[in-house]
């Protein structure tokens, strides 16, 4: 059994989806083909971004999963990515708040898919 793990978002651009996420994790893509492209987020853990699944995904359309990105710090942290994401303009949903398992905000990307940023548990 592989112990990799990969989390994939249906988007309607993959570069474009490449691009806005390799901003906001501030890393380059480590595999690319013009409709799937992904992310190496450490051991076992990829994030990639896959157009040509679905036609003219909209942002409307509710989303019931969500990627979260998990932080190994605290609350300052958390605030100050929010800031940066918000000063990039970055769709918010949710602003910083208390969940049950610490401070955490939610986004989305062009898309409308979700973006979560927490602490790790």
């Amino acid at each position: 059994m592989t112990t990799s793990v990969v989390s994939i978002v249906y988007v309607n651009d993959a570069p474009a989806a490449a691009r806005f996420y390799g901003d906001l994790l501030g890393m380059s893509p480590s595999f690319e083909t013009p409709g799937y492209i992904t992310f190496d987020l450490g051991p076992g853990a990829d994030l990639a971004v896959w157009s040509g699944q679905f036609e003219d995904l909209s942002p409307d359309v509710p989303r019931t999963s969500e990627v979260c990105l998990a932080i190994n710090s605290g609350p300052d942290d958390i605030n100050a990515i929010f800031k940066q994401w918000q000063a990039k303009g970055v769709t918010i949903l949710h602003e910083p708040h208390d969940a049950g398992f610490g401070l955490t905000f939610l986004a989305a990307d062009p898309d409308g898919n979700r973006i979560r940023v927490a602490p790790r548990g």
